[in-house]
């Protein structure tokens, strides 16, 4: 117990699970045998294991830190004994029990036969009544699905899976190569098996030892109100049934919303534009306008300019997080004729008459000091 554990790792005595691997990650690069054959490296190598042995696990780390030997249940001796690594393990063992490969010495095992399916996206297209209200739609889409015939087995009724006699159901072959570090061992999944450790000899007529066949299959989708362009739904679990059998993928729904003729959506606002004549402006009116909840009757003021907005509060888009809904803005654009027929020009000229703002001098006419007269005034225009 005269070794002090946290100190051949290089860390503090209160160091995380997490701390504690980097540190001995680190240390397990620079001194393997694999890398530097030199033996004081070797023993160096064999007592950094050692402290990694009982430092990241719980139990032992606590008898230590009491002052007991944690080893001493197992009946003494440290777990870095033998030539070639921590208890004989290789680099290659090392290296994957921190990159995702299971613990050193116990190398990664055979692959997972069953896994999830893939999830598939699907774009769906609704009108802006849909999407303000919500709706329930119908989508049909090709998918795979589990193989009835063999229950995603992938094996012919009667028969199993057999070890694949290529890596002996360890899902992975070993090679040792030699290189300027020396011998390095490597492993990868086997080719015979693809790393699943297992083999079909008599696959499913229906699947082909898939597990799942392809079929085009029709979700009903409930689509809230107040969704908008580009809002994904997800639906767990309906998607692809994985390979073998495995469970389910997702669906995520995309809601594209199509253009409307008349209004313009900016959040939960709608907006649009009305031209009306000018007399309509001028004298005042009211008209029918066609909304998303039905027909509604507005009232133009008399005197209305172009630029004015006319707001029907509640009348826009459910809001999708939260209560109520937007509001409707009208914005009005009023039109000058640009072709009069005599007796209309009469009139007008008439009309402008009563108004003072025919040919007597105004607040736009020459050396009364309007707009125009100061722009003749500024250039010298005679």
């Amino acid at each position: 117990m005269a070794r002090d554990y946290y100190q051949t790792l290089g860390v503090r005595r209160d160091a995380s699970k997490d701390e504690i691997k980097k540190a001995y990650r680190r240390l397990a690069r620079e001194l393997h045998p694999d890398i530097n054959p030199d033996p004081a490296t070797q023993e160096r190598f064999k007592e950094v294991t050692q402290a990694y042995e009982v430092l990241s696990d719980e139990s032992k780390r606590r008898m230590f830190d009491m002052g007991q030997d944690p080893f001493a249940a197992a009946g003494g001796g440290g777990g870095a004994g033998g030539f070639g690594g921590a208890g004989g393990f290789a680099f290659d063992d090392i290296m994957n029990a921190f990159f995702g490969g299971g613990q050193p010495g116990g190398g990664r095992g055979p692959r997972e036969r069953v896994r999830r399916g893939r999830s598939i996206k699907i774009r769906v297209e609704l009108d802006l009544v849909e999407t303000a209200f919500g709706v329930t739609k119908e989508i049909t889409f090709p998918t795979a699905i589990l193989c009835d015939t063999c229950q995603g087995e992938g094996t012919a009724a009667g028969s199993h899976r057999t070890t694949c006699e290529m890596c002996h159901g360890q899902g992975e072959v070993s090679q040792v190569t030699r290189s300027f570090l020396g011998q390095v061992m490597t492993s990868r999944p086997c080719p015979q098996c693809s790393g699943q450790g297992t083999v079909i000899t008599d696959p499913c007529a229906d699947c082909t030892g898939e597990g799942r066949v392809r079929e085009k299959v029709t979700r009903k989708v409930k689509i809230p109100a107040g969704v908008d362009d580009g809002v994904r739904i997800q639906l767990a679990g309906e998607g692809e049934v994985g390979p073998n059998g495995g469970p389910r993928g997702d669906v995520i729904v995309e809601i594209v919303q199509k253009p409307h003729p008349t209004f313009e959506r900016r959040g939960d606002d709608l907006h649009c534009t009305i031209t009306v004549p000018m007399t309509a402006a001028a004298l005042g009116a009211s008209f029918d306008f066609d909304t998303l909840d039905g027909t509604e009757n507005i009232d133009l003021r008399p005197g209305t300019n172009s630029g004015h907005v006319i707001t029907l509060p509640g009348k826009g888009v459910t809001r999708l997080e939260g209560s109520g809904r937007g509001d409707l803005r009208i914005r009005v654009d009023v039109e000058t004729p640009s072709k009069l027929d005599e007796e209309q020009e009469s009139m007008l000229r008439k009309f402008a008459e009563l108004r003072g703002e025919d040919k007597t001098p105004g607040k736009f006419s020459p050396g009364h000091g309007g707009f125009f007269s100061k722009i003749r005034d500024a250039f010298g225009a005679k």
